[in-house]
């Protein structure tokens, strides 16, 4: 497993300047599928926004998404199984495709190389990631980012499944209402490609310094803006103010992003759907 990993963190080392979104979804839709060719068109759109793309290097949905971006802006994360799971003719024989035997590690480097997800209809294994990446940001244990699910126009796999967090999950309390911005359904590639490139728009990263929650900027909001937000978002907060800032003594080790604008709060570390809403207002200024 150590193996694997040292193996596959070599391997993206040098894309590590540019973002990138892994894209789940069946093996088994086929070319000529719309959700096949959506897929296709958006992982096209999303290279044009300067994204590289991550798929499980399969059929189906996978070979759709390294079609679209190319083999250049393609990484792959295979599995070894006893069936179904050949690496695509695309990422075949590229240098930057990854074979895993263990499932916890390839799910990892998923997660890790990570600056945003998009959801296609598929099995067990699409679901089995689409809450995986839930969970993290639910919990905070990932980097705030987007996630979108993504259906054929007029199609029901994922509103079917907006139901079932609506009706069993949100209804009975087993998760909070605002657990619901953490992700965005849609049937229109646009919006989807809008909703991730747009995610990146004035937001750039975000990290802890001694319990203090540091979100770098593109551009830094003016006084009203600053007064509004907090404001609006006085209830992610354990005491103090959302405030204006340059960089922290402590991010001395990230030079390369040293001349960003910066808010610094004392984020309460537990409603990250109201955070990814404060995200969402500093991407609108």
């Amino acid at each position: 497993a150590l193996r694997e990993l040292r193996y596959a963190f070599k391997t993206f080392h040098p894309f590590r300047h540019y973002r990138k979104v892994s894209i789940f979804g069946s093996a088994r839709i086929y070319e000529g599928d719309p959700a096949f060719e959506m897929a296709r068109e958006f992982a096209r759109r999303i290279r044009e926004k300067g994204f590289m793309v991550i798929t499980g290097a399969g059929e189906g949905i996978m070979k759709a998404g390294h079609l679209g971006a190319g083999p250049e802006y393609s990484l792959g994360v295979n599995i070894r199984l006893p069936f179904e799971q050949v690496a695509n003719e695309v990422i075949q024989s590229d240098p930057k495709l990854v074979t895993f035997k263990y499932f916890f590690t390839r799910k990892l480097v998923f997660v890790k190389e990570a600056d945003a997800f998009a959801m296609f209809p598929g099995g067990l294994g699409t679901h089995d990631e689409a809450y995986e990446v839930l969970t993290l940001l639910q919990t905070g244990k990932s980097d705030p980012m987007p996630i979108v699910f993504i259906d054929v126009p007029g199609g029901d796999y994922w509103k079917r499944w907006r139901d079932f967090v609506e009706e069993c999950l949100v209804k009975r309390g087993l998760i909070s209402p605002e657990d619901a911005h953490l992700f965005r359904i849609t049937d229109r590639v646009e919006e989807a490609v809008e909703e991730i490139s747009g995610f990146y728009r004035n937001y750039h990263s975000s990290r802890y310094v001694d319990g203090i929650l540091v979100v770098r900027l593109q551009r830094p909001p003016g006084p009203e803006t600053l007064r509004k937000l907090n404001q609006e978002f006085q209830d992610l907060l354990t005491g103090g103010s959302i405030t204006a800032s340059g960089p922290l003594p402590a991010e001395a080790n990230e030079p390369e992003i040293a001349q960003l604008p910066r808010l610094v709060l004392n984020f309460n570390r537990q409603n990250f759907g109201r955070l990814r809403q404060l995200i969402d207002a500093l991407n609108r200024y």
